[in-house]
């Protein structure tokens, strides 16, 4: 056994993909191509409409240079649309489009079962502790992210 097994990182990376496999095929079952962090910046944009890119970056813990790209493939999917910001009319604010909405609408059911595949092999209470701890660690480490969350912000 090599001994990266029993490390965080490691651990953490396999966790990553393993997520990040489980999401893409079952969007892919379903029809969909979107990635999670899409499907984690239309969340925030329903929750804080007419928000702007830098806040969704922080929102999402996603790299405030790289969202950019993130908004852009939203929008040309027709999910999310750009418009000038009423309280600054250099930047845009973010909303979501009918059909942004209604693929939400349609996918958070679809998201939410699949949380269950991602951590197979733990019981109920076993997920709800590992949830526990990683929300703390995560917590715990913001800082020491290149994206960190927002302050003020949920785990």
């Amino acid at each position: 056994m090599l001994p990266i097994y029993g490390m965080p990182g490691h651990l953490v990376r396999r966790l990553h993909q393993i997520s990040t496999g489980v999401f893409s095929e079952t969007m892919a079952r379903h029809g969909e191509d979107i990635t999670p962090v899409q499907y984690g910046a239309l969340c925030a944009i329903r929750e804080y409409p007419e928000l702007d890119q830098v806040t969704l970056a922080g929102l999402i813990a996603y790299d405030r240079v790289t969202i950019g790209g993130v908004v852009d493939r939203l929008e040309s999917k027709g999910l999310v649309k750009r418009n000038v910001n009423r309280q600054d009319r250099r930047s845009r604010s973010l909303a979501l489009t009918v059909a942004g909405a209604k693929l939400l609408k349609r996918l958070d059911p679809i998201v939410a079962d699949l949380q269950g595949d991602i951590l197979v092999g733990l019981s109920e209470a076993e997920r709800v502790q590992l949830i526990r701890l990683m929300t703390k660690t995560v917590a715990g480490g913001n800082d020491l992210s290149r994206a960190p969350l927002a302050a003020g912000e949920g785990g």
